[in-house]
């Protein structure tokens, strides 16, 4: 049954949809270390709830569950959230093909704010091989454009834990150069200014140059606000022994806007809050900006504030807790016209072992017209038919044969090839092709059926970076690609032109769009066959020693002989 409040807070939502539209709910600004109404100025706290079922294992936008493209749930969700005096939801995982119009309205109208994170599990950062690429990078970039029209948004997270530990630290680099390229995507697509940050995890080996990492550097590479998933304070805890005085002391310097992206430990149950009354008191905000509880959905982690049954909602015990402690909140506010930051910059770490392994200069910015240009100059390529798990495999041959700088890339060293941000594909098909040409012979695009020959061909508008490449990428390059017409990978075959303003070459597989970018250079090979004939050889085929072995093995297979290699 739907309590009286809750009644009152639909029929309020129901009269705002008749008054209100989405432009009305002003932008949250920054200034500092704090958050601010564009409108008028007064300060904003978060007041936030995790709002999504679980989306760990969607594995693009088809799977993901969307709280905010099923009006039906969100209309449900949306008087509870507001009996919670809700300002911010966070969502974890969003469908950027799907319309999002009505839930976005219905949040606007009851006063709620979106924190969007901008990656989906299988489309993210991963800390044990980071890399920051183009099909990340178009992910990113589809949820911008996806949200960016709704002044509701106040912003979007570019990572959450990507580093969780000292040993992973590198892959930091790679977030933050995600943040950078967001934030200038949105300037250069004239969107409105929106924030762009991180929210990390809580270790305390990493705690203080993780947080300081995000906020150093130049304003355009910067994270604009910082979260923190913070589960120090358990049960009935206190200020000073929960951890929290000693964390408000840690950051109280922060120069950007510092919340709990995640709060509320389930080490005691039920959570009974304590914690916010001393979230939202005179102690801490001076530091943090509020924060976002966690969460809004029961799951088999039991941190849920309501479970669901048949499409129905029932409040659990920690729901009115929650209920009870933030609706008791009134902290202290004030203004951006009378606030003055007392610092406007933070200090870099420096790489240190064991500690913090992230150097400062970043990742470049993944060039999907470099990529497609590189491909096509390629003449040997890996083969369609391999599995992306496979690719680990000629990865590891390839580069104990030659030297794969042009794709590497190392957050630690702040070292990145020129090729390093293109997808998978691209980067192994390179290598393959450097060590095609270094042996110059046909079995050295074979790999067993893994790498096929097609024709190389370079368009007009990548000859300039195609030249700038150096044998294995790692050159300066000051060109810009330009690619025309559709991209695919696979065998292709026809007559390249290479003064011709598209290439003639054709693909079997994979189409993809094409694109302009400008950064880094594309690879370049000098030969062309218009052969898409396999020959046999064995992957590790550049003496002829290796070769004679292949040659008698493949005589013995086919005369139905054994053969006993000594």
């Amino acid at each position: 049954m739907y309590s009286s409040k809750l009644i009152f807070a639909a029929l309020f939502t129901a009269l705002f949809n008749v008054l209100v539209n989405a432009s009305d709910l002003p932008a949250i600004e920054i200034k500092g270390n704090k958050f601010f109404f564009s409108n008028n100025g007064s300060q904003f706290y978060i007041r936030g709830v995790a709002y999504q079922a679980d989306s760990a294992n969607a594995t693009d936008d088809s799977t993901i569950t969307d709280p905010l493209a099923d009006y039906e749930t969100c209309s449900r969700d949306i008087p509870y959230l507001q009996e919670l005096n809700t300002n911010v939801v966070r969502v974890y995982a969003l469908n950027a093909t799907e319309d999002h119009s009505q839930c976005m309205q219905a949040l606007n109208d009851a006063g709620i704010y979106l924190i969007a994170d901008l990656s989906i599990p299988s489309v993210s950062i991963n800390r044990n091989s980071p890399s920051w690429d183009v099909t990340l990078y178009d992910r990113y970039k589809k949820v911008v454009d996806e949200f960016q029209n709704y002044t509701n948004v106040l912003g979007f997270f570019a990572g959450n834990e990507v580093s969780n530990e000292w040993n992973n630290t590198d892959a930091s680099a790679f977030v933050k150069a995600a943040i950078r390229d967001t934030k200038a995507y949105i300037k250069d697509k004239g969107y409105r200014s929106i924030p762009v940050g991180y929210s990390s995890n809580d270790d305390s080996v990493t705690r203080l140059d993780m947080a300081d990492y995000f906020a150093c550097g130049d304003s355009d590479e910067r994270a604009d606000f910082y979260g923190i998933n913070m589960y120090e304070w358990c049960g009935k805890s206190s200020f000073q022994l929960s951890g929290y005085k000693q964390r408000t002391e840690d950051f109280k310097n922060y120069t950007i806007p510092l919340f709990m992206s995640e709060y509320g430990c389930n080490e005691v149950t039920p959570r009974v809050f304590t914690e916010i009354a001393a979230l939202f008191s005179d102690e801490m905000t001076d530091v943090w900006s509020g924060g976002i509880v966690y969460m809004y959905y029961q799951e088999s982690n039991n941190y849920g504030l309501v479970s669901i049954s048949n499409g129905k909602v029932s409040t659990m015990a920690d729901y009115s807790y929650y209920s009870s402690e933030i609706n008791a909140v009134s902290p202290t506010s004030t203004n951006s016209a009378s606030y003055t930051p007392s610092a406007t910059s933070m200090t870099c770490p420096s790489v240190q072992a064991k500690t913090w392994l992230a150097d400062d200069v970043l990742p470049p910015t993944p060039d999907k017209a470099l990529c497609e240009c590189a491909y096509d100059s390629l003449s040997c390529v890996v083969s369609t038919d391999v599995s992306d798990d496979d690719y680990a495999d000629l990865y590891e041959y390839i580069c104990s044969e030659i030297d794969c700088s042009g794709i590497s890339a190392n957050g630690t060293t702040g070292k990145y090839g020129d090729l390093s941000a293109c997808d998978a594909e691209v980067k192994l098909s390179f290598l393959l092709d450097i060590y095609y040409n270094s042996i110059g012979e046909s079995y050295a695009c074979d790999f067993s059926g893994s790498a096929v020959l097609k024709d190389a061909s370079t368009q007009k508008g990548c000859s300039a970076v195609v030249s700038q490449l150096g044998s294995i990428g790692t050159n300066v390059i000051s060109a810009t690609a330009t690619y025309t017409g559709d991209f695919s990978y696979g065998t292709a075959t026809g007559t390249a032109d290479a003064d011709s303003s598209a290439s003639s070459t054709t693909v079997s597989s994979k189409a993809k769009s094409s694109g302009t970018a400008s950064n880094t250079a594309s690879s370049s090979s000098s030969s062309a066959s218009s052969s898409k004939s396999k020959n046999m050889a064995p992957a590790a085929a550049p003496s002829s020693s290796k070769v004679l072995i292949s040659l008698l093995a493949t005589i013995g297979v086919f005369a139905g002989m054994s053969f006993a290699m000594i």
